[in-house]
């Protein structure tokens, strides 16, 4: 097990913590919303106005805290986040109304968008001479913890008793409470220094970095295909069985637990960032197309078809990843990597607050021709990348924290990129 994980100190306590906080998160995400339905008795809609309430109010929160994480410390501020999150996770259990219901709901989401900006600075300072691997390190420690949250939310939906579910909420809170608690064996990170005589909110000001943030905010509505379409489209189109739902979650899982790290192996430059974009863009767009074909098959021939579009997109969205993963840090300067990875957030937010609604209307109310329409939209994003990212490196051709070079394995700091683990006992991971 240990072959498994970043070597002791910094890289592994941030990694221990984000394991035990993303069982919290996957408690959540399978059994949230019914919590609040079956438990609550919120009508589905207002749940569902409530979240997007809430989703607006992360996206502000983010840039806020990023700021702050670069300017008192991020360590202290990535605590309180997690503090504040399980606080208003643990106020869950006391909804009895709509507006109860989007005062907790805005604090956790809140509070989860402000430690996802408050964590970058310590990633990028604990992650060695390449932060953007251990990041992709984290995202596959992400989905295995998602993973054990959604088996033990899973227990809570079949017994589906008022104890059963207030179980699932206890166990939110404690999962954050211990993983703000393991942050306290991390050194803290000293306050950086703003960029002399320049202004306060520069990612703000930063036109290049904004138009990525809008890319990448478009391909990020790829994460809602696997969650939200095709489960409507594999009951509504398709004589796929129903199983096949949790199947096509299952083999999307492993494989980004696989190989999110090899695939961000050689993706070590803005301009490799840029070129993997655009091979994301074109395997969604396949990734569309076959999903599409689905409708009006046999049963076998749908579930064949699904579980290849499923590869397909997962392919596409480990590139993905990796590409943001690398641009967002690399052309972050040093002194303000929390406001401009907060920043960078509002993509992935804006994404989850209109996602849903524009693939359900294209895909599952317009059907086979909205899947090309989704399809396409993903690849003229990922061919814009690569312009994006030249006008960014034109604007700040010495941007702190960008690298023209790919580091050289095992180097200080550097995580194994073959999946296997740490590469020696200088090796890190996010």
């Amino acid at each position: 097990m240990t072959s498994l994980l970043p070597d002791p100190g910094p890289p592994r306590t941030l990694a221990v913590s984000n394991f035990v906080y993303t069982i919290g998160s996957g408690l959540y995400l399978t059994a949230g919303v019914l919590y609040f339905t079956e438990d609550r008795h919120l009508p589905a809609a207002q749940v569902g106005l409530g979240l997007g309430i809430a989703g607006l109010f992360s996206l502000l929160v983010g840039i806020a805290a990023g700021h702050l994480a670069d300017r008192i410390g991020a360590r202290g501020v990535y605590m309180a986040a997690l503090g504040v999150q399980a606080l208003a996770t643990a106020c869950f259990v006391l909804v009895d109304g709509f507006w109860p219901f989007v005062a907790v709901v805005a604090a956790a989401l809140g509070a989860k968008g402000a430690g996802n900006a408050a964590r970058s600075p310590l990633i990028r300072h604990y992650g060695g001479v390449r932060p953007q691997a251990f990041r992709a390190y984290l995202r596959a420690v992400t989905n295995i913890g998602i993973s054990l949250g959604a088996v033990l939310a899973g227990w809570a939906v079949q017994v589906g008793t008022h104890s059963a579910y207030q179980v699932l909420v206890i166990g939110n809170t404690v999962a954050f409470v211990a993983s703000a608690a393991l942050l306290l064996l991390l050194p803290p990170v000293a306050p950086l220094r703003p960029a002399a005589d320049g202004p306060r909110w520069i990612a703000l000001r930063d036109r290049p970095y904004l138009a990525l943030t809008f890319l990448d905010g478009v391909m990020a509505i790829q994460f809602k295909v696997l969650t939200v379409a095709v489960p409507l489209w594999l009951v509504a189109a398709t004589t796929a069985p129903h199983w096949l739902i949790s199947g096509t979650m299952l083999l999307n899982t492993v494989i980004v637990i696989a190989f999110q790290v090899r695939a961000s192996r050689n993706v070590a430059t803005p301009t490799a960032g840029a070129v993997v974009y655009r091979r994301s863009g074109v395997a969604f767009f396949l990734a569309c197309v076959i999903i599409s074909l689905s409708a009006g098959l046999p049963a076998w021939a749908a579930a064949a078809l699904l579980l290849t579009a499923v590869i397909v997109h997962t392919i596409g969205e480990l590139w993905h990843s990796a590409a943001g993963f690398e641009i967002s840090f690399a052309l972050a300067p040093q002194h303000a990597t929390g406001q401009y990875l907060g920043v960078f957030g509002l993509g992935a937010g804006l994404a989850e607050a209109v996602g849903p609604a524009l693939l359900i209307s294209l895909c599952i109310t317009w059907g086979r021709p909205g899947w090309y329409v989704v399809g396409a939209l993903f690849v003229l994003a990922g061919l814009a990348a690569p312009f994006a990212v030249r006008w960014a490196q034109r604007q700040h051709p010495a941007t702190p924290g960008q690298r023209t070079e790919t580091p050289s394995p095992g180097r200080l700091g550097e995580p194994a990129l073959d999946g296997t683990g740490p590469r020696s006992a200088e090796e890190p991971a996010v």
